[in-house]
């Protein structure tokens, strides 16, 4: 079965007395040999192919694995910026709450203490002016007297 024709002999498969080795024509060849020898359809690398395709299919699916995980690190890792990011810009919007609040008070305080300052300045303005014009009239009274005399 070398080289370049095709050859017409018909090859027969006997098991050795253990089944774990089949002779063909004087030649011992192992299962998997065989196995491979009785696929109809597919040429004699095909196997290997196959058992190097699996390898390869399993290194694919731990690449695919590890990008997956590489990626949804990624998406988590972004998240978790994103939620951080929120975090913050909500911290950030009750401290300025905060300091708006805090100011808002101080100007109403100072606000208030202007009113009370403003009461009190009329109170003693008002005061003032009685006074004023229990002197006037006390006056009126003594040069009332005195114009009598």
């Amino acid at each position: 079965m070398g080289g370049g024709g095709s050859s017409t002999r018909r090859v027969t498969f006997e098991a050795d007395e253990n089944e774990n080795i089949t002779v063909v024509k004087g030649v011992r060849l192992s299962d998997s040999v065989i196995d491979r020898m009785k696929e109809p359809s597919s040429p004699s690398g095909r196997s290997q192919r196959s058992a190097s395709g699996a390898a390869n299919d399993e290194e694919l699916k731990k690449r695919i694995a590890e990008e997956l995980a590489l990626e949804r690190a990624r998406r988590d890792s972004e998240a978790q910026k994103r939620r951080l990011f929120g975090k913050l810009l909500e911290q950030e919007r009750i401290s300025s709450n905060e300091h708006l609040t805090r100011a808002i008070l101080r100007e109403r305080a100072a606000t208030e203490e202007e009113r009370q300052k403003a009461q009190r300045f009329a109170r003693q303005l008002e005061e003032k002016d009685r006074e004023l014009k229990k002197h006037d009239a006390y006056y009126k009274e003594q040069l009332a007297r005195l114009e009598e005399r």
